[in-house]
């Protein structure tokens, strides 16, 4: 017998201000034209002036717990990867814990930006295989427009909010990769790259500060290491890219997308793409596109998913999970 952490059900939130392109028009030099071209992004959603990532993450949690037919007790222990919470402490998914009404069980962050939710996930699968949980909801959170720079143009238009998130639960499989639920994973970090992706503010600084990124350094490392991870990810399941049936990447740009995809030799119309409505919305993306992919009709019960992330740190890695 193994145990399994499949897939119970998903959801998500998004703000209801949407950000077109041509917003930043007004005070950017930059355009619609030029935006799509280089990024792939049209539109992304802002929080509301006292919206919290909590609130965010809460919204998409209670939607996730919907789709399984469960309640808030019926969750063993909470994940939100989030670098945006509403606090230095506590954690935002104590505080999430406390406004779906979570009454029992145990709530932590883990903090490893764009790669958030792929950690997140890790971390959950391993609470399960222990035997430490039988069911986790995972939550990727962000409001990341509180971090932008507004007057730069390389950043700003790239980034959104939202909040995404699965409920894992225990179940036996065969120990076969036909199993339903993850089976495997693959985690990496480099702290040598850390200043090609950071904030430049936070507790010793006194101030939150903006988001800094070098990004032709961000864009190489990210294909180089994201069609790595997910190849790693896909031999320790037994399985190569003729198997996947679908892609669920972090929603960076579309470029770092199609670089990504073929070197994994995966056609692009097996890859599940919401960078164009969405934006990089961080520990977000992959949650949101997951939620967006099975309320499309694209994601099935059976099928393969490979996702995989990297963010500041550098912090990367992928998940293979049969859904």
């Amino acid at each position: 017998m193994t145990i399994r952490a499949v897939v119970k059900g998903v959801g998500h939130y998004l703000p209801e201000r949407v950000v077109e392109n041509k917003e930043f028009e007004k005070s950017l030099d930059t355009n619609d034209e030029w935006i799509r071209a280089r990024t792939g992004i049209e539109r992304r959603h802002f929080a509301a002036e006292g919206e919290t990532t909590s609130r965010l993450a809460a919204n998409a949690a209670l939607a996730a717990l919907e789709d399984a037919g469960l309640k808030p007790d019926d969750v063993d222990a909470l994940i939100v990867a989030t670098s945006t919470p509403d606090n230095t402490f506590p954690s935002c998914a104590t505080m999430v814990q406390d406004k779906i009404g979570m009454s029992a069980g145990f709530a932590f962050d883990v903090q490893a930006v764009c790669a958030g939710f792929v950690y997140a996930l890790t971390n959950a699968h391993a609470l399960i295989v222990a035997g430490t949980a039988k069911r986790v909801l995972v939550i990727g959170a962000e409001t990341f427009s509180r971090l932008m720079d507004w007057e730069d143009r390389g950043t700003c238009v790239l980034f959104g909010d939202g909040a995404g998130a699965v409920v894992l639960e225990a179940q036996e499989g065969a120990g076969t990769a036909q199993d339903r639920g993850i089976l495997s994973t693959d985690l990496n970090s480099d702290g040598q790259f850390r200043d090609i992706l950071y904030v430049d503010g936070g507790v010793f600084s006194e101030n939150t500060g903006h988001l800094r990124m070098v990004g032709k350094e961000v864009f190489r490392h990210a294909v180089e290491k994201l069609a790595k991870t997910a190849h790693a990810a896909l031999e320790k399941a037994g399985l190569g890219s003729g198997d996947v049936d679908w892609v669920v990447p972090h929603q960076a740009n579309m470029r770092i997308i199609k670089a990504t995809t073929q070197r994994m030799q995966v056609p692009l119309d097996k890859v599940i793409i919401t960078v164009q409505d969405h934006g990089n919305t961080s520990a977000a993306s992959i949650p949101l596109a997951l939620s967006v992919g099975k309320a499309s009709g694209k994601i099935k019960q059976g099928d393969l998913v490979v996702t995989e992330a990297i963010g500041g740190g550098l912090a990367w890695g992928s998940v293979v999970v049969r859904w």
